[in-house]
């Protein structure tokens, strides 16, 4: 078997009876070692319903291709003791590819989930046009070549964007639509590996999700504070994604009575009023009134004041910036409050880039959320920010293309 063919192999290329139930069993060996971690042939056998020698011989193929290696006996509490086998972390690794509004985060993962590089803020313009996806794959292609990896060992890609995606078809509807075909399927051919693409909050909130005690925590929601704001919520420990895949448009709540109109075409959206962008508003409309500001000299000298400027500007204790963000996050732990409401969940995780003023954003949040959700509800909630920070939509998207080429989701 040559390598990563476990992975390529495809249920329609004519394998025989014998070869395609021994290639599906192989995968649901390494599936289940991805999910429990190592176990010995006995213990596989039972998970798989499967006889032990049948899973005794598979193991020892699965050995000689470099995917499993014997991690030594385990203690038992009489007879032999057996042998325990796990994933070989370097067998496979997937990338991640976070696309910011200015810049891309790429990362990559081994098989049994460990960082093994990733590459922050790297420039990048983003433009509706195809020279963008061709720049997008050098700048792929040249961080794979500065960790010189061959690209056969990378299993596959995960590309995360902003706005609507649906991760089942491939399709991005506010980017790069330039292109009838799946944009998965055109950064397949364009980069030879195997793509999927996804929502950046929803891989946000996986890797977040992945990070917590998820043996205590089935049920979370991660609040992506951008210019935006939207939710990714994991119910059963699972990503929810609803009918067409389109779940945590919590920005698009009609929240408010104030005739604002929203980018997305309606009034009085939760983002007119809780959100980077009506944060950036806000303050610009402060400053034309007259407000003071650490950042008022920019202001008249004509330059736009950007949501990056105001949190630095509140780091610096910048008073005007710091009643904004309060205010701000007072209504966002209003709608909070509802989504605790409606999922009762064990975690909610406050992360984006607003999340870096830290209590500024969150104590107002938590003084919103005892005041407007249900105590009986939100008392077995715990609030946090996110601890990954701008590491998780990579992370992320590493996670959930791991996932999905060892078909765990």
């Amino acid at each position: 078997m040559n390598k990563n063919s476990l992975f390529s192999v495809k249920y329609d290329e004519g394998l025989s009876g014998v070869m395609y139930k021994s290639f599906l069993l192989k995968r649901r060996i390494m599936l289940c070692l991805a999910t429990y971690g190592d176990l010995p042939t006995a213990e596989l056998a039972r998970h798989l319903n499967v006889s032990a020698p049948t899973v005794a011989k598979l193991i020892q193929e699965l050995v000689g291709d470099g995917y499993l290696c014997d991690m030594g006996k385990i203690e038992t509490a009489g007879g032999r003791r057996p042998s325990t086998f796990g994933l070989v972390a370097n067998a496979g690794h997937f990338l991640g590819v976070d696309l910011r509004d200015d810049s891309v985060n790429l990362g990559l993962i081994d098989l049994n989930k460990n960082i093994v590089s990733i590459s922050k803020n790297n420039p990048f313009t983003v433009e509706e046009r195809p020279e963008t996806l061709e720049n997008l794959c050098s700048m792929i292609d040249d961080y794979i070549a500065s960790l010189h990896f061959d690209k056969s060992q990378i299993l596959g890609m995960g590309l995360i964007l902003r706005g609507r995606v649906d991760s089942s078809t491939g399709h991005s509807y506010n980017h790069f639509k330039f292109d009838s075909r799946p944009l998965a399927q055109t950064m397949t051919q364009m980069t030879g590996i195997e793509t999927i693409i996804e929502n950046d909050t929803r891989a946000m909130a996986y890797a977040e999700y992945t990070h917590s005690d998820t043996e205590n925590i089935k049920n979370a929601l991660f609040i992506n504070m951008t210019r935006g704001v939207g939710v990714g919520i994991v119910i059963d420990g699972k990503l929810y994604y609803g009918k067409s895949g389109f779940a945590g448009e919590f920005g698009h709540i009609p929240f408010f009575d104030n005739e604002m109109i929203c980018h997305c075409g309606k009034k009085g959206c939760l983002e007119t009023e809780a959100s980077g962008a009506a944060l950036e508003q806000k303050f610009t409309q402060s400053l034309s009134r007259g407000a003071s500001s650490i950042l008022s000299d920019k202001f008249r000298r004509g330059e736009k004041i950007h949501l990056v400027d105001i949190i630095e500007a509140a780091r610096k204790d910048d008073v005007l910036s710091i009643d904004l963000i309060t205010v701000i996050g007072e209504k966002l732990g209003r709608g909070i409050g509802v989504l605790i409401n409606l999922f009762n969940p064990e975690l909610v995780v406050v992360g984006g880039i607003m999340a870096e003023v830290g209590d500024y954003l969150m104590l107002p949040i938590k003084t919103a959320l005892n005041k407007y959700s249900l105590s009986l509800v939100n008392k077995d909630s715990t609030l946090r920010l996110s601890t990954l920070g701008d590491l998780a939509g990579v992370i992320g998207a590493a996670q959930l293309t791991r996932n999905r080429i060892l078909e765990i989701m």
